[in-house]
């Protein structure tokens, strides 16, 4: 009778341990397929945003693609050549980023026919296509593809305000600096003030001069504006 007991729980532990396996290759293996094409790796933004760790999937190279950026790289248009040899050194780069899985496939589609090389990756697996081609783009939303733009991205992401604009901003406090002041936006944004440290709790006109962007956040520098 305990020997009885005794298989049946191994078994049990058996089967558990085959299903705890199971999610985790699912797991492990979850990660979507994001197919990066030429016009991207010659934008070489992606290399950046890799990074910082905003990938949520493993990029993929397709060899016609390296093979495309190659062709560029030995052509007489000097731009383009320029151009092409960044994108294979970004596509290194990539390698090189411990946060972002890059892989490389051999599709052996031919340099004639990446586009449909990709559309082709992209759809068999459920991924994704990183491109700034408008028409690969308009013929992936046709075929129910899920494109990336990193022009998108960058234009979600810029700012709402430009140098020279001038807005009303309470000053909340000195500066870190002598003689500066600062207030802060509504989304948070701080805004340092040149010779507005007398000014702190008065609601004053400025002038936005300098924007940064940091890992911490964005800063803008700013003065008084004058009165015309």
């Amino acid at each position: 009778m305990d020997f009885f007991i005794l298989l049946i729980v191994l078994a049990v532990l058996a089967e558990t341990t085959i299903l705890v396996f199971r999610k985790y290759k699912f797991v492990a293996n979850s990660k979507r397929r994001i197919y990066i094409d030429t016009s991207a790796l010659i934008d070489g933004r992606i290399l950046n945003i890799a990074r910082s760790g905003f990938i949520d999937g493993d990029l993929i190279v397709l060899k016609s693609v390296l093979l495309e950026l190659q062709l560029l790289a030995d052509g007489k248009d000097s731009d383009k050549r320029s151009r092409a040899r960044a994108g294979l050194t970004t596509v290194a780069e990539l390698e090189r980023v411990i946060n972002v899985n890059t892989e490389i496939i051999n599709d052996e589609s031919g340099i004639k026919k990446v586009d449909e090389a990709l559309l082709k990756y992209a759809k068999e697996n459920k991924g994704a296509i990183l491109t700034l081609d408008y028409n690969l783009i308009k013929v992936a939303e046709a075929e129910k593809i899920e494109t990336l733009n990193i022009n998108d991205l960058a234009l979600a992401t810029r700012s709402e305000f430009l140098p020279g604009e001038k807005i009303k901003l309470k000053i909340s406090e000195k500066g870190s600096n002598r003689g500066q002041g600062v207030g802060h936006l509504k989304d948070g944004t701080m805004v340092v003030v040149d010779n507005a440290a007398n000014k702190v709790g008065r609601e004053i006109t400025v002038e936005f001069m300098k924007f940064y962007e940091t890992s911490a956040g964005r800063m803008i520098f700013a003065k008084i504006a004058k009165n015309k």
